[in-house]
């Protein structure tokens, strides 16, 4: 059972994040953090993402919007560039952001828009 979510969560993560990042992510992991990489693989992507209950859209702008509550500013590039898989728009994120700033906060909002911002300007740098 453990092994079928660990195998559905890969496949649901490379899905939303793609290859590369995955391929990225798998490389540098080590002993020290591996068991913590299948407990992210198998819950995170392997149940939650894994769920068919919501689209991954709906997932992305509140996956956003909970980074940017929380201000764990870090996941959010990611995150960005996944919406690209998962259907999520510029205008999806943005709206999330706004139920940010009305909830938890204006800062929140503005430093997650500034690298929402940051990180479609490096993605479209990118397609040309």
């Amino acid at each position: 059972m453990v092994d079928d979510r660990v195998d559905k969560g890969m496949r649901t993560r490379r899905s939303v994040l793609g290859d590369a990042h995955v391929d990225k992510a798998e490389a540098a992991k080590t002993e020290f953090d591996s068991a913590f990489q299948t407990l992210i693989t198998e819950g995170a992507w392997g149940t939650v993402w894994a769920s068919d209950a919501i689209s991954k859209r709906e997932r992305s702008m509140i996956t956003l919007a909970l980074l940017a509550a929380t201000k764990n500013f870090d996941e959010i590039p990611m995150h960005i560039r996944a919406t690209v898989r998962t259907g999520a728009t510029k205008q999806d994120v943005i709206e999330a952001f706004q139920h940010v700033a009305i909830y938890a906060g204006v800062p929140a909002a503005n430093h997650a828009i500034k690298l929402a911002k940051q990180t479609y300007a490096e993605m479209e740098e990118q397609d040309q």
